[in-house]
């Protein structure tokens, strides 16, 4: 029997349909491939959106799928979205999840800063049907570290029986924790006790102990420790430990010494980091021996390290500080040449640099160069050049600034407010007053710059003054922030 031709595509169609449906694996791999985590999100929740079968069995997601959307939107800190899925999942029983995706929720939420959260996600682990033990328990310490919760740190801690044993990674936390509270007698009492308890430590005990050591300025102890590890523990100082020393050594200005340190670190052949050399050039800088800056690249690129972000700008504020800046700006086409990309740092200390020498309208320039290079301005950027344009007295150009700061959400600093609202409170340039009462629209005005408007109006008693701060008070419903 022939089928009609509306029969015929009907049947095509169909089968179309059923070709395209995603399964549980094809799935995953959709996921992992989308970048934006709201369409990964809406992948997720709705595979098989045109599936014509009204009564299709629920989706039976994978394991896979639920730790790349939940790693998508954590990363993405779509915290809501995240805890839907996590929902979800925990009613999934079908699922048994791994410990590790409940330690990557506990990691985004300590580095959102939200402790309560991560240690709440801490506590359900058991209603998702997993099992904790001392992976997900450190975990939860470290972000209660970056949360600086060192009360809920000595908590946990106190009852990890509960879970495990404590590891050298848990005691390394620990000692991290006193450190950053520069409490080197704990931190070394946390270290007898690792040791009482039989755990040995690492390269990373013994890093964090002499970093805390030489934020304290006591250089002779981590120098002493370092050769401990290597002549008791047989433990050879990684990078990081080389980076420390390095960087206190330059900070108390003993450079002869940081650099037979980096020395050491090319003959024991240890992977170099170009924090070691950001640091030198920086010293160098301080020392008065930025001729030798050039050279000490040259160097770092010999033994395989690369310059980044960091070593140029190290570079371009030496030469800001020296007032070079055609040494600056060529420091910044050479980063573009060897495609290392200028963050907003490069920018903000050049721009600095310009308005400490009065060189507003290149600073301007540089600030319109910016979305160039896809670096946009922040606070900083912004702040800095209307206080330089108001200190040489452009205040056109400075309220095109603030005009685009307001519409940014940014505030000027107070020091640069007062300048402009001298200005405005002598009548030089009433057409700028507009600017001000954009502050206004945007509730932009805090209370220190209310003290300037309203000082200015009793100390000068300017007529204009107080016609301003009335015309502020009535046209506009404020809340002194």
């Amino acid at each position: 029997m022939l089928i009609s031709v509306p029969q015929q595509h009907k049947y095509f169609y169909l089968k179309q349909m059923k070709m395209k449906n995603i399964s549980p694996f094809r799935l995953s791999s959709l996921l992992r491939l989308q970048n934006d985590p709201t369409k990964a999100l809406h992948l997720f929740l709705n595979p098989n959106p045109k599936d014509p079968n009204p009564n299709a069995k629920p989706f039976r997601y994978s394991l896979l799928s639920y730790d790349l959307i939940i790693s998508k939107l954590g990363k993405a800190k779509m915290f809501p979205e995240m805890e839907m899925v996590v929902e979800k999942l925990k009613n999934d029983t079908r699922i048994v999840p791994e410990e590790i995706i409940f330690c990557n929720i506990i990691t985004y939420y300590g580095r959102a800063r939200l402790p309560h959260k991560a240690l709440q996600v801490f506590d359900e682990i058991p209603s998702c049907r997993c099992q904790r033990t001392i992976k997900s328990v450190n975990t939860l310490l470290n972000s209660l570290l970056m949360c600086r919760e060192f009360d809920k740190i000595k908590e946990v801690f106190s009852g990890i029986g509960k879970y495990a044993s404590p590891d050298a990674c848990t005691y390394n936390i620990l000692i991290n924790a006193w450190c950053m509270r520069s409490d080197l007698e704990r931190a070394w009492k946390v270290f007898d006790e690792m040791r009482r308890r039989g755990v040995e430590p690492n390269v990373v005990t013994f890093g964090t102990l002499i970093k805390g050591l030489c934020a304290i300025s006591k250089l002779d102890v981590a120098f002493s420790l370092k050769r401990r590890m290597e002549r008791d523990f047989k433990i050879r100082p990684n990078a990081h430990i080389y980076v420390a020393l390095v960087k206190r050594l330059c900070k108390v200005g003993d450079l002869n010494k940081a650099i037979k340190l980096k020395d050491e670190m090319l003959r024991n052949k240890v992977e170099l980091e170009p924090a070691v050399y950001s640091t030198l050039i920086s010293a160098f800088f301080k020392a008065g021996r930025k001729g030798e800056v050039y050279e000490l690249l040259e160097e770092m690129r010999r033994n395989g390290c690369n310059p980044d972000t960091v070593t140029y700008n190290a570079m371009i504020y030496g030469f800001c500080q020296e007032k070079e800046f055609d040494l600056a700006f060529a420091s910044l086409s050479e980063m573009e040449k060897e495609g290392c990309k200028p963050d907003v740092i490069t920018y903000n200390v050049i721009i600095a640099g310009l308005c400490r020498e009065k060189k507003v309208r290149e600073a301007n320039k540089l600030l319109e160069d910016m979305p160039r290079q896809q670096c946009a301005p922040d606070v900083v950027t912004y702040k800095t050049l209307f206080d330089g344009l108001c200190d040489v007295q452009q205040f056109k150009e400075a309220a095109c600034i603030l005009d685009e700061m307001i519409f940014m959400g940014y505030v000027p600093h107070s020091s640069g407010a007062c300048k402009y609202l001298d200005v405005l409170v002598q009548g030089k340039d009433k057409e700028l007053w507009t600017c001000l009462f954009n502050l206004a629209k945007k509730n932009s005005i805090d209370r220190y710059i209310w003290r300037l408007i309203t000082s200015l109006v009793c100390k000068d008693k300017h007529s204009n003054a107080s016609e301003l701060f009335n015309r502020l008070i009535k046209s506009h419903a404020l809340s002194v922030r």
